[in-house]
């Protein structure tokens, strides 16, 4: 928690209060107040108490430590792709996905009242990438940060002339800051999809048998056995009991490269015949099947 400016560290202590006091309602994320994951926290769970950390493992053990009932992490971005490491954390937090959410992301640039020229701007990597041709357009050199509301709160103690920050708007009225320019993101339909985490699973047979839940997202990593064409087999369940995989990603686990690992999503839930006949025959062609969870699903793909 020291990691945040000072203006921002003020915030931070006071919800971190309030979520000790009721943890149950705690929902942890990464970054400081006014983040873009705090944005998502208070959509997803208007009524919890929001709980600001520094990096995305300390949000992560929050939930395991019981700090917080949940904690909401971004996966990935629909301009800059797949959040850094998230693809490890997950696995291995031991957690369990209980809902997406998806949030329509909006940056603005912001500095002190007087300012003067703009000629750095600080922000998380993310949306610096996000914002790369407004930037070069100017003239403005991008400075990477931990987050995007710690770089506002970063700017508003410094009395460093010429520097702002991209951060939502709501960060510029937490910290004090002017706006300069809204909208600055290059694409106008930059969507982050974020995902809820909780020690307690949901039931898949929640989703299954309740009509009016709609339809089921589940969330699991793999890695094939190293046979020819083990991929091939090990999906081939799913195209043939009728399974839509809507996202397939594969990533090293280690530094030898021999194995490689799978992240995907599919349309459904255990206990759903196809759903379980399609993860039997994945089983079957693969290790170290972990499922991460089966949630509502909140947008439709395709």
């Amino acid at each position: 928690m020291q990691s945040f400016p000072e203006p921002a560290r003020l915030l931070v202590d006071r919800m971190s209060a309030a979520a000790a006091a009721d943890p149950g309602r705690a929902v942890a994320f990464q970054g400081a107040p006014g983040a873009n994951s705090h944005r998502a926290a208070m959509e997803v769970m208007p009524d919890g108490l929001p709980l600001p950390c520094f990096s995305f493992e300390d949000a992560l053990d929050a939930v395991k430590d019981g700090r917080a009932g949940q904690a909401i992490i971004p996966i990935e971005n629909s301009q800059h792709g797949r959040v850094a490491d998230i693809h490890f954390l997950l696995p291995e937090s031991g957690l369990s996905i209980v809902a997406e959410h998806f949030l329509d992301i909006h940056h603005c640039l912001m500095a002190r009242p007087g300012a003067g020229q703009i000629g750095a701007a600080y922000s998380h990597p993310q949306a610096l990438g996000q914002s790369r041709f407004y930037l070069r357009e100017r003239g403005i050199v991008p400075m990477a940060y931990a987050d995007t509301a710690g770089a506002a709160a970063l700017v508003a103690e410094s009395a460093e002339a010429g520097i702002a920050a991209i951060a939502p708007r709501i960060a510029a009225e937490l910290y004090g800051l002017d706006l300069l320019a809204e909208d600055i993101e290059d694409a106008h339909d930059n969507t982050t999809r974020f995902v809820l985490l909780s020690k307690t699973p949901r039931d898949p047979a929640t989703l299954n048998g309740d009509s009016r839940a709609g339809k089921a997202l589940t969330t699991f990593v793999f890695e094939v056995r190293n046979i020819p064409a083990a991929l091939y087999k090990a999906l081939g369940g799913f195209a043939t009991n009728g399974v839509n995989m809507t996202k397939l990603e594969s990533y090293q686990k280690g530094a030898s490269f021999a194995a490689t690992m799978f992240y995907a999503d599919i349309v459904g839930a255990p206990g759903d015949p196809a759903v379980d006949r399609a993860l039997e025959e994945l089983a079957y062609f693969a290790k170290d099947l972990r499922i991460l969870g089966s949630y509502p699903l909140e947008r439709e793909r395709g």
